[in-house]
């Protein structure tokens, strides 16, 4: 997550000065032939942005959606712009900053891997998101921080640390997330990632799911260390992903309230990440704290007037702004056209976005969905929920292939995060498949247990009391799992849409109401339809006596909350680690393409 800390105008002249905040003169030539628009009315905006003295185009949690949302059943078509169109639209932006003399600022708050085809769909011995990340690193970011997604698989923070990072030339930043290397001696050492701050701080949220070989330190910690290092007492302007700015555990206001401490009428501007949702908050009238969406699905505005004395301690004006990410969009608040919005470097990108989907094989056809299956627009358990496609249907298909114990009736269970999108009616591609289920995560099982028993896990999952729940929750949080977060963001919304049944001439699309004043979003929507879901999922119970021994498989990473629950519900066997094994050398992200082949053909 972003967490942006801006001091006094005075320092940020003094950071526009090294560079830090230089404004983009140079203005790319333009494409002047015409792009095909797609086939499907979008809405406009129906008010221009507005522009202040100080001015942030903000992107998180992109996990390679670098080619924009592709698929037709709405709201995907909002969303339909790509990287390409996103690097002309900041071309275009950074221009009218010019023109208006004031200064504009591109932020990205984390997580560039885990997501599609273009971040996962990589050859044999390849790296998530190393090609990818090659477009990224054309933009002109000021700043960008890491997110948990970066540290889950070693060999990503590494690529990280020795192509990615050296792109931002100090403008990379992880405050606390470290990875360790050999160093020039050949010595084993602990290093940031990227910078630790250059009049930012780049803070990761209390992440426990990181891989061997690199350390997230407490954001509790690291406001010590940097305050008694000094970095908090020269007024850092701080960055940070995976601090949900709504939640009681924003844990950016740890680094906040020690700014404050020290730095008592310094404007702070906080980008927050991870839990996907669209959010703002004030927590004095001289901060504003931004979260802008998931999935290059939404593209935030933050502007604040800053061109006042430095003495000054009265609130400041800000603005902000959630922006659909697509042409019509872009075009609208360019003032360009079909025909003048594009730019030679932004059509570079998607050209070469376009070429890596063909390198990667991304529209391999593995069958035809007859269905468009939801997560949350159609009820769990549901034929068209892609909970129940993945767990109920496609996994015992495809984890029962050259099985030996394929014939042992069984029960899977595995996390509802699992699954990351929607699956759509019509050709079902590895892009799909990698959209859909991106997880590499291994399938565990323990033979042998009866029936009886092995149904009882499932509800003691999702079960138990409120704060054995928020026990879990926050575990699951620490672990990188933001689905709760975000499902509770679209129950929110769906209540709204009552309130809205008269509404005409208006798509389903975001409708955000967050802690600060006036409208954010962009363009005028209706909710989308919404039905929870458990964090827990499970195949059909399998059709025999509860007497009966079965095979009681489930996803690698609840392997100990599998064991606690077993021996918690009986008294016979006391499971352990050494009751576990391997079930398939299939993996999570698999499931739906073998299950295509084996059934949508």
């Amino acid at each position: 997550m972003l967490f942006s800390l801006f001091s006094l105008v005075g320092l940020a002249v003094a950071c526009a000065d090294n560079g830090l905040l230089a404004r983009d003169t140079h203005v790319h030539a333009q494409v002047h032939a015409k792009r095909e628009y797609p086939q499907f009315p979008l809405t406009l905006p129906y008010r221009p942005l507005p522009w202040s003295d100080f001015n942030v185009i903000h992107t998180t949690d992109t996990h390679g959606w670098l080619l924009g949302h592709q698929k037709t059943p709405w709201p995907e078509p909002n969303y339909s712009g790509d990287l390409g169109d996103f690097a002309s639209f900041v071309t275009h932006m950074k221009q009218i900053a010019v023109e208006k003399d004031v200064d504009l600022l591109l932020v990205d708050s984390g997580d560039l891997h885990d997501g599609t085809g273009l971040s996962d769909g990589y050859p044999p011995g390849g790296v998530d998101a190393h090609e990818s990340n090659k477009f990224l690193e054309r933009l002109p970011y000021d700043l960008m921080t890491i997110g948990n997604h970066e540290l889950y698989i070693y060999a990503d923070t590494y690529d990280m640390y020795t192509n990615f990072v050296p792109h931002l030339n100090g403008r990379y930043l992880s405050s606390n997330a470290n990875i360790t290397i050999f160093n020039s001696d050949g010595e084993v050492v602990s290093v940031p990632v990227g910078s630790e701050y250059v009049t930012s701080l780049g803070v990761l949220y209390d992440f426990t799911g990181n891989s061997v070989n690199t350390t997230v330190q407490f954001v509790a910690d690291m406001v010590k260390e940097q305050w008694v290092s000094g970095s908090i007492c020269i007024a850092p302007d701080a960055i940070n992903h995976g601090t949900n700015i709504n939640k009681i555990r924003f844990q950016g206001q740890v680094v906040f309230n020690a700014i404050r401490a020290v730095h008592p009428y310094t404007p702070i501007l906080i980008f927050g990440g991870h839990s996907h949702i669209r959010d703002c908050q004030q927590y004095d009238g001289r901060t504003m704290a931004l979260e802008s969406g998931r999935y290059m699905e939404t593209i935030g505005s933050l502007g604040a007037n800053l061109d006042a004395p430095m003495a000054n301690t009265s609130n400041i004006t800000f603005n902000r702004r959630y922006l659909d990410q697509n042409r019509v969009t872009y075009e609208y608040h360019t003032t360009t056209s079909n025909s003048t919005f594009d730019t030679i470097y932004g059509r570079n990108i998607t050209y070469g976005l376009q070429q890596l989907a063909v390198d990667f094989d991304l529209s391999y056809f593995y069958g035809t969905a007859p269905l468009t299956y939801t997560m949350n627009q159609n009820p769990y358990p549901s034929s068209e929920n892609v909970l129940t496609l993945f767990v109920a249907e496609a996994a015992p298909v495809a984890l029962a292939i050259n099985n030996t114990r394929a014939n042992v009736p069984n029960i899977i269970i595995t996390n509802s995060g699992e699954l990351r999108y929607n699956v759509f009616a019509g050709a079902f591609t590895k892009n799909d498949q990698l959209t859909a289920a991106p997880f590499t995560d291994s399938f565990y099982y323990i033979p042998n247990v009866t029936l009886s028993v092995a149904n009882q896990v499932l509800p003691v999952l999702n079960g138990g009391s409120n704060a054995k729940r928020s026990e879990v929750e926050k575990e699951l949080w620490g672990r990188g799992w933001v689905e709760s977060r975000y499902r509770n963001w679209l129950q929110d919304m769906q209540e709204r849409q009552i309130q809205m049944a008269n509404a005409t001439n208006l798509t389903l699309g975001y409708v955000t109401i967050d802690g600060c004043p006036g409208v954010g979003d962009d363009t005028l929507h209706i909710p989308l339809p919404y039905y929870s879901v458990p964090d827990y999922i499970a195949s059909n119970s399998p059709n025999v006596t509860g007497d009966t021994p079965i095979d009681l498989i489930f996803v690698d990473f609840i392997e100990s909350d599998v064991l606690g629950i077993l021996n918690s519900v009986q008294s016979t066997t006391n499971y352990t680690s050494a009751d576990v094994s391997l079930y398939t050398p299939t993996l999570a992200d698999a499931v739906l393409g073998l299950y295509a082949q084996a059934m949508w053909n």
